[in-house]
């Protein structure tokens, strides 16, 4: 990670803290809402892709404890300027989601920036995104050189790591339990020192991202068995993890799955190392 980079990480943290401080002792702590509260996009950085373009990686903060907030794309779900679609969200599930799509912008993007707009119960909010140099990332190796898993929708690849991710198309049936199979390697990299934990080095998280309906998996968080496969370099473990989904009405549907490893949800502050896949079906 580059020193800026972590700079604007203690920054934050510190900054954090103050604020935390100032609040205890002139804001009284508010009652937590489970509904009726707004949706703040978020950007998390920029990072240089091998063609030289960029990517802006942006996640969101819904504020309520357990309304999921539905926000067509339009006048309060869009990017400006340009085209108002991006492929953002407009399903938003409770709480913090980090990182979970990315929006390419051209080599000559420069000084320009992108604003991406929501309005979730009455309130509006943006966040503008440039190539600040404060903002740049390295969503593939973090300080202690570890870096994301990589997710597949079959067992012989095509492998995929980081936040771009990739996608795949499938259909179902109102009704009818649609199954969602993945192949997931990682290099079960911790920070030097640190106890490596028992449990599989990787987890995931299932969200419905589009679409007109409900969908119900059969869990969100599915386990992840051993595996043997013909898995990328340099990865120790290799596992695959199956769950279903069920959809309440016909339409199409985009499902959002993010892969963490031992670092955890945001790679404890420093935007690494994660990797995001989508799924869209056609429900018939």
């Amino acid at each position: 990670m580059k020193t800026n980079t972590v700079i604007r990480f203690v920054l934050a943290a510190l900054a954090g803290v103050g604020a935390v401080a100032y609040a205890q002792k002139v804001v009284p702590v508010g009652p937590k809402h489970d509904s009726g509260q707004s949706v703040t996009p978020s950007y998390e950085g920029w990072f240089q892709n091998p063609d030289g373009t960029y990517s802006l990686m942006f996640g969101y903060f819904n504020r309520n404890y357990t309304e999921q907030v539905d926000v067509p794309i339009g006048p309060e779900n869009k990017f400006e300027p340009g085209p108002a679609d991006r492929g953002q969200p407009t399903h938003f599930q409770p709480r913090r989601a980090w990182g979970v799509f990315t929006v390419t912008v051209p080599k000559d993007f420069g000084s320009n920036k992108l604003t991406w707009t929501l309005t979730a119960n009455g309130e509006t909010t943006s966040i503008p995104a440039s190539l600040d140099p404060l903002w740049v990332i390295e969503p593939l190796k973090d300080t202690s050189n570890n870096t994301p898993p990589y997710l597949a929708f079959s067992d012989t690849g095509t492998f995929v790591q980081g936040p771009q991710g990739q996608s795949s198309s499938l259909s179902a049936t109102v009704g009818k339990p649609l199954e969602l199979p993945l192949w997931v390697a990682d290099d079960a990299s911790v920070a030097p020192g640190a106890t490596k934990p028992r449990t599989p080095p990787v987890t995931l998280l299932w969200n419905k991202f589009r679409g007109p309906g409900q969908v119900t998996f059969s869990s969100q968080r599915p386990g992840i068995q051993e595996a043997q496969f013909s898995a990328p370099p340099n990865t120790v473990f290799h596992g695959k993890s199956v769950t279903t989904a069920t959809f309440s009405e016909p339409g199409d549907y985009v499902l959002h799955v993010i892969a963490n490893d031992w670092s955890g949800e945001g790679g404890r502050g420093f935007v690494c190392c994660w990797t995001n896949a989508q799924v869209k079906v056609q429900v018939k």
